[in-house]
């Protein structure tokens, strides 16, 4: 089964030329970005945007696979854990 999970995604820019390539991909996976914070790093030249995403485990896994390939981009992600049906009540 691949069922939505709730999760986010940690993104360090430490090379500015690859800003644009960042925003247009999360451009295009933008049905599954629910929230966006971001803090330029004018003073050491590292930027960090933070994600709150929703979706498949394949679209998040798309999503950090083809950010994790750019050039000075580091990222980390993780989802919430489902609850059992017997927890939710």
């Amino acid at each position: 089964m691949n069922s939505e999970r709730l999760g986010f995604v940690g993104i360090v820019i430490e090379d500015r030329t690859a800003a644009p390539q960042v925003n247009q991909l999360l451009s295009s996976f933008g049905e599954i970005i629910q929230g966006r914070m971001g803090l330029p790093g004018h003073d050491n030249g590292q930027s960090v945007i933070c994600l709150i995403v929703r979706g498949t485990n394949d679209q998040l896994g798309a999503l950090t696979g083809r950010l994790g390939n750019l050039r000075g981009v580091q990222v980390k992600s993780a989802t919430a854990t489902k609850k059992q049906k017997s927890e939710q009540e």
